[in-house]
Order: C-alpha cells, then sequence, then structure tokens
C-alpha cells in the first residue's frame, strides 16, 4: 500500500512541473506520497490528505511533524468523501490511493472540481495485472474513466500503473 520511490518520484516531478497551489490525496497511509509531493510544493501550495485510519493517519502525523514541509499538510481523519465535500475550492492535483472500491466515486467526486489545468494521478490501476482478467473494481474504475468524455487519460506502466487524467476541453 506505500507508494514506493518510484511512484513519489514522478508524484514529486508532476507536483514541481504543475505547480499546483491545491493538491488533495485520498489515501495517506504512512504519507510517502504526501511528502513526496510537498517536497515541490511551489510556496503557497498545500495539501489535504485524507485517511480513514486513526492509527495511519497518526502514524504519517508524526513524519510530517518532523518535516521541514509538515505546514503546508493538512491530514483529514475519516471517510475522504465527506471530507471532499467540506473543503472548499478547486484542487489542482488530485492523488487517489486508497480503497479501489471507492474509485469511481471518488473520481466523480473531483473530476467536477477539478480546476481549468488540474491532474488526477490515480494509483495501482494495473491492478497486479488483475485488470487482465476483466473483473474488479480497478477494472470498473479504468473503463469507467476511458469512456467518460469529460477527461483524457492516460494509464502508465510505473509501478502498478498510474493513470492520468485531467478534464477534456
Amino acid at each position: 500500500m506505500l507508494s514506493g520511490p518510484v511512484a513519489g518520484r514522478l508524484l514529486e516531478l508532476l507536483v514541481w512541473f504543475g505547480r499546483p497551489r491545491h493538491v488533495l490525496e485520498i489515501g495517506t497511509f504512512s504519507g510517502h506520497g504526501t511528502l513526496s509531493m510537498a517536497a515541490a510544493l511551489p510556496d503557497g501550495g498545500r495539501i489535504d490528505t485524507c485517511e480513514i485510519d486513526a492509527e495511519r493517519a497518526a502514524f504519517a502525523q508524526r513524519y510530517f511533524d518532523r518535516s521541514p514541509y509538515g505546514s503546508r499538510i493538512t491530514l483529514h481523519v475519516g471517510p475522504a468523501l465527506e471530507t471532499v465535500a467540506h473543503l472548499e475550492g478547486t484542487f489542482d492535483f488530485v492523488f487517489l490511493d486508497a480503497d479501489k472500491d471507492g474509485y469511481v466515486d471518488y473520481y466523480e467526486a473531483v473530476l467536477p472540481r477539478l480546476s481549468e489545468r488540474g491532474l488526477i494521478v490515480a494509483d495501482n490501476t494495473l491492478s497486479s495485472g488483475r485488470v487482465l482478467e476483466g473483473d474488479g473494481p480497478i477494472v470498473r474504475f479504468n473503463e469507467h474513466v476511458a469512456a467518460d468524455p469529460r477527461s483524457v487519460q492516460v494509464l502508465l506502466s510505473v509501478r502498478d500503473g498510474m493513470t492520468l487524467i485531467r478534464r477534456a476541453t
């Protein structure tokens, strides 16, 4: 469940390149991906990260507190969809890496709130090769996004698959 060093570096580079002011992460786990993105945030940038498990959140918060980027990160504990509904404004960058059954719902919650040049990155979209079996939550997510005329996407074979998604123009 950990965003490894390759995925972390890709996230860092995407954030560096896109210069997002507001990042949303759904699924904090240990906070590795969060800290990778925080390292590349422009001045004034911030991350809202959502974690449902209080123990995992406490673990990640300890590392956020030790980091020079900790002041840029707000950790929300609880169901991500509820948190997203209460956050204000648009998102410039969204990283999805939570329960795979929720990916379609997360996508539907954040796509309308993407800024004009906003980007969604969905992790684990190759699902350890299980996408070839043609069933499961990631297959449903991939098919949903691919069929959605509101977005443009590409699946990269980084680690366990990372799909980049933007709104169609």
